[in-house]
């Protein structure tokens, strides 16, 4: 079974890619979803965001304030790095758990790993093949403001935090451009999954006549 990892930059539209490949019978894993549960109350990345950035960070309830929590990181480069060493290696290992268990489980013809920071996370080395949504930035910019109500500057300082598209795409096994409408991305999906779908086939047919 094909591990794929998915990412992009920051609105590059990769939810709305990641759900069409689960509607057409991936399994996915939502490496925001496993962010969000590694820092629950109680969990070790939980205890070491308090200890580190101290009760600014959090609700009254002691759940993370996301929100506050971007603005502090996003403003500080050395944050965001501590910020990304306390949370990465437990998404790492609750991705590691998913990939063996639907490995295990063969109900899908592809598992992919949905995550924004596949490669700044070392998840790459994990998977078979790295699929990169490429946008104009531009377009990213523009989305963003859209989707997070947040000004031009706050977006902008966004986007410079994250590994330049150029930077990406040089580890990319394959790419979808998603500058233009749904129907046009929706094609390209399509033909790769076909494509990705044939080529295994002919690995197992190999396989089992080996």
């Amino acid at each position: 079974m094909l591990v794929i990892g998915l990412t992009g930059g920051i609105a590059s539209g990769k939810s709305t890619i990641s759900d069409y490949l689960r509607k057409m019978g991936a399994v996915i894993i939502d490496a925001d979803i496993l962010s969000r549960q590694v820092v629950e109350p109680g969990e070790e990345a939980w205890r070491k965001i308090w200890r580190y950035f101290g009760s600014q960070a959090f609700n009254d309830d002691k759940t993370i304030n996301r929100k506050k929590l971007a603005e502090i990181v996003f403003s500080d480069p050395e944050k965001r790095q501590i910020l990304n060493e306390i949370v990465h290696p437990e998404v790492i290992k609750k991705t590691k758990l998913l990939i063996a268990q639907y490995k295990e489980e063969g109900l899908a013809p592809l598992i992919v790993v949905d995550a924004p920071l596949l490669i700044e996370a070392g998840i790459d080395k994990m998977v078979d093949e790295v699929w990169v949504i490429s946008v104009e930035e531009e377009l990213q910019i523009k989305r963003l403001i859209a989707r997070d109500n947040i000004p031009k500057g706050a977006a902008l300082k966004r986007l410079e935090s994250q590994m330049p598209m150029e930077e990406k795409l040089k580890y990319a096994s394959r790419v979808i451009d998603n500058n233009q409408d749904l129907t046009h991305t929706i094609h390209q999906i399509k033909e790769i999954w076909r494509q990705v779908l044939e080529t295994e086939c002919k690995h197992e047919v190999q396989h089992n006549m080996d």
